[in-house]
């Protein structure tokens, strides 16, 4: 395996790690995995969850500390992301009409999480 074909390997289990990381937390707060790495037209949704009527959109990133994480979530992502979320949400039986929001979970190099709730707002 080249040297490239690693790094891309080594991301990849990475941020499936830290996806992990996330999912439990919200688990332990009473949330239900709906999805994972959800993939429709607009884009990918790192994490879809439940908690009675709402559903939780989660991307998740993954820094030395969380203000780099942060920096990780571009303009043009965000609205893939906006696009993906309305796409899900029209599959759900109250459509647009379901209660929603989009977190933002923050992981650093010590495995430490911050969740910034509804960070993403249409």
């Amino acid at each position: 395996m080249n040297t490239r074909a690693m790094q891309g390997t080594v991301a990849y289990l990475s941020g499936t790690a830290a996806e992990d990381a996330v999912a439990r937390r919200y688990a332990g707060s009473g949330h239900a995995l709906v999805a994972r790495r959800w993939r429709g037209l607009g884009g990918e949704i790192d994490l879809i969850l439940r908690r009675g009527a709402e559903i939780v959109f989660v991307e998740v990133k993954k820094g030395r500390d969380a203000a780099r994480a942060a920096e990780r979530l571009s303009q043009r992502q965000i609205g893939r992301l906006l696009t993906a979320a309305a796409e899900y949400l029209g599959g759900e039986p109250a459509g647009q009409d379901t209660p929603a929001r989009f977190d933002v979970a923050l992981m650093d190099a010590t495995g430490s999480i911050t969740v910034i709730e509804n960070a993403l707002v249409p």
